[in-house]
């Protein structure tokens, strides 16, 4: 049984050991979950990530209680099918979805999660992000994965509900180092009902459109008001280049106007457009567990605590990740992937 210390990386170290102990068909034992944070121990969102990973890689799991500290989790054989789960809180939804993502790639039958919880949460990719940057770049990487978004749920009631699905695939090495011009800017704009009569939705996609480099075109705007729980909005701005991505993301808060919501997103942007990498940096650790699947070489802006977590966390797994600073940019590079190993479930 492999073991790791969980005190470093939040809830993304446990997450992403689910996933990789699945992937590799390895025990874990995760100790000090969270040791780090002022609140230590699973919560509801860290729960439901361990619980629908169990079910979907057949695990027997000890540990999987809210506020424990210790967690072991060993798999059996992954399969697909229909799985629900409810986080019962605003946790994210997305980051549950990133405990079964790469499972695509070690399933030969279409796997179809349904999650209840937060859509558009601090400190978590965006349901937007999610269906507009992240999985449209991964599935030119031949990673089949779609979103069918339900209700969106903010903060602090949460309610949202949507449902990933995800198709057998085969993932390529990632490429993307030098990210080109610009192709296309997309803006996504959402706000609850209850913002509705004061336009907020529209009032941060027109910040952002007003706010964008010059020379940028929007080719996209989206502005939706949606039926929530609670009050909240949030926006994202996708940028895509000839071999790269952004997604830039602001959420609304209680006194925070909706011109200063878009400003913040649309000057992630313009921060991006300077730094000359590929991927953007919260995307960027979101890419290592498929690379260490299939491979590939990437340039972000910087090495960021969830980058560094995550290849302390691919390296005890025998997975090598070279990272190099390259002028103003960082090159991550993972040339010996798990493509090659024996893997779970049917293809084992």
């Amino acid at each position: 049984m492999l073991d790791i210390d969980g005190s470093d990386g939040g809830g993304q170290i446990v997450r992403s050991s689910l996933a990789l102990s699945m992937l590799t068909d390895t025990p874990v034992r995760i100790e000090n979950v969270r040791g780090n944070r002022p609140d230590p121990g699973l919560k509801h969102q860290h729960r439901g990530a361990v619980e629908l990973a169990a079910e979907v890689g057949d695990a027997d799991v000890t540990g999987a209680e809210l506020g424990a500290t210790t967690l072991t989790f060993d798999p059996g054989d992954v399969s697909g099918g229909n799985y629900e789960t409810t986080i019962g809180t605003a946790g994210s939804i997305t980051l549950v979805f990133d405990t079964v993502l790469p499972l695509a790639t070690v399933i030969d039958e279409p796997l179809s999660v349904t999650v209840g919880g937060g859509t558009d949460v601090k400190w978590s990719p965006s349901l937007d992000y999610y269906r507009r940057v992240k999985l449209p770049f991964l599935r030119q990487c031949g990673l089949q994965a779609v979103i069918d978004p339900a209700r969106r749920g903010f903060y602090p009631t949460g309610g949202g509900r949507a449902r990933l699905r995800t198709a057998p695939s085969t993932l390529a090495p990632i490429r993307a180092t030098d990210r080109g011009e610009r192709r296309h800017i997309r803006i996504y704009s959402v706000a609850s009902e209850h913002l509705d009569d004061a336009d907020v939705a529209p009032r941060q996609a027109r910040t952002v459109a007003q706010e964008l480099p010059t020379e940028a075109s929007v080719t996209e705007r989206v502005s939706t008001v949606a039926t929530t729980d609670s009050p909240g909005s949030a926006i994202v701005v996708a940028a895509t280049y000839e071999n790269g991505c952004g997604g830039f993301t602001a959420f609304g808060e209680r006194g925070k106007p909706a011109e200063e919501v878009g400003s913040d997103a649309a000057a992630s942007l313009r921060q991006f457009d300077r730094s000359g990498a590929a991927i953007d940096e919260h995307l960027a650790d979101q890419l290592l567990l498929p690379m260490a699947i299939g491979g590939g070489r990437i340039s972000i802006p910087r090495v960021t605590d969830h980058v560094e977590s995550s290849v302390e966390l691919l390296e005890q797994f025998g997975i090598e990740c070279r990272v190099d600073d390259v002028g103003a940019s960082t090159i991550v590079s993972i040339d010996e992937p798990i493509s090659g190993q024996n893997k779970t479930g049917s293809r084992r």
